[in-house]
C-alpha cells in the first residue's frame, strides 16, 4: 500500500486513515517506499507534526530497517558514506551516488548469513529518497526482489523463491515525543518475507 495518492493511485495509507478518522487531524509525519512494510509515524495535530518533522529533518530520529542483501557482505559491520543525486532509469525515478548529490550514511550490520545473502539491519543516518537501497545496490549487494536497483534476472530468480516485493522492513523506531518522552516502537517481520528468510539456508 502507498502511503498518500499520487502517481495514478487514488488512494493512500493516510487516506485511509482519515477516512477511519473523519474530522480529526491526520498528517504523514515521514514516508515510506511503497513496497516497504513497518514502521510510519502519523501525527495527530499541527504540534506534532511540527515538531517530529523537525527532528527527522535534524536527524535525531532513530530508524532501523531489516534487509536482504542479494549477496554477501564481507564483513560484520559495513558503513557507507556515499552522497546521492537523484536520476531516472526508462521513466523511473531512482537516486544514484554521485559526488555532485546530497551526503547520504548508512550503516549494514549482520545479523545472518543466509547461505550467499546476508541477513542485515540498516541504520541509515541521514534521510535521502530510496538511501538504502541505493547504498546497498552501490556496493554490490542490492536488496532482494528490489525492481528498480537490482537485475532483471535477480528479481526474476526472487520470484522463484516465493518473494513478490522488496525485501525491506523498517522495524524499529525511537524519537522523543513532544512533551520530551523518548518512545520506541517496533514491528515484527511480517510473514511474507520470514518465509523467504526461512527457506534459506542458515551458514
Amino acid at each position: 500500500m502507498a502511503v498518500h495518492a499520487g502517481s495514478g493511485l487514488a488512494w493512500g495509507l493516510i487516506d485511509a486513515a482519515r477516512a477511519e478518522h473523519p474530522g480529526e487531524f491526520l498528517e504523514l509525519v515521514h514516508r515510506l517506499d511503497r513496497d516497504t512494510s513497518g514502521c510510519l509515524l502519523l501525527a495527530r495535530n499541527p504540534a506534532a507534526l511540527r515538531e517530529l518533522r523537525r527532528q527527522f529533518r535534524n536527524q535525531e530520529v532513530d530508524k532501523r530497517y531489516l534487509c536482504l542483501l542479494d549477496g554477501r557482505l564481507p564483513v560484520a559491520r559495513q558503513r557507507v558514506d556515499a552522497p546521492l543525486a537523484k536520476a531516472s532509469r526508462a521513466g523511473e525515478r531512482m537516486m544514484q551516488v554521485d559526488a555532485a548529490g546530497k551526503s547520504a550514511s548508512t550503516e549494514f550490520v549482520v545479523l545472518e548469513q543466509r547461505g550467499p545473502f546476508s541477513y542485515v539491519e540498516a541504520i541509515p543516518h541521514t534521510g535521502r529518497m530510496h538511501q538504502i537501497r541505493a547504498h546497498a545496490a552501490a556496493i554490490g549487494l542490492p536488496l532482494a526482489g528490489d525492481s528498480r536497483y537490482a537485475s532483471a534476472d535477480s528479481v526474476r530468480r526472487w520470484r522463484e523463491r516465493g518473494l513478490r516485493r522488496l525485501f525491506l522492513h523498517a522495524h524499529a523506531i525511537r524519537f522523543e515525543a513532544p512533551g520530551g518522552e523518548s518512545l520506541q516502537f517496533a514491528c515484527p517481520l511480517p510473514e511474507d518475507l520470514r518465509a523467504v528468510l526461512d527457506s534459506l539456508s542458515e551458514d
